[in-house]
């Protein structure tokens, strides 16, 4: 009544050895670096309007500019120890700092974080959880503060 198929199907051919695979821990490793990689090119230009003044000169940075650069490094860490070792290429940070600018770099910044975290809760990695969780809080609270004002 029917014909027999006699072409190979597609899932045979998918599973063939010659196709490298990557583990589902290699997919999440590759996603969360992705995410904090994204996250550490969003804080380093928040971090270059906290040290710039209205004619682009270096000003003192004060306390949010460190640690916002202390925030980079640690991101930069985390993305090294999920790319076996190969550090980020840094962004240069782009100008322009007026308050809309600066208040759509924070939301950015705290909504990488939550897929960081996210990623990071599922692939177990407490150190990424912890930072990604920081970083959460730290772009929560301008938030918070535009929205009380």
């Amino acid at each position: 009544m029917y014909e027999p198929i006699r072409t190979k199907s597609v899932h045979t051919m998918a599973a063939a050895p010659e196709i490298p695979h990557r583990s589902r821990e290699q997919e999440l490793d590759i996603r969360l670096a992705g995410q904090l990689t994204a996250l550490l090119t969003v804080t380093d230009e928040l971090h270059a309007l906290a040290t710039r003044t209205d004619g682009g000169a270096p000003q003192d940075a004060g306390p949010a500019a460190a640690e916002l650069a202390t925030a980079a490094e640690r991101i930069a860490e985390q993305v090294a120890r999920l790319s076996g070792g190969h550090y980020p290429l840094r962004a240069e940070p782009t100008d322009g700092g007026t308050p809309a600018r600066i208040e759509a770099l924070q939301q950015r910044a705290h909504t990488l974080a939550g897929n960081a975290l996210a990623v990071a809760t599922t692939r177990g990695d407490a150190a990424a959880q912890e930072l990604a969780a920081e970083r959460m809080a730290a772009h929560a609270a301008p938030r918070r503060d535009l929205a009380t004002a």
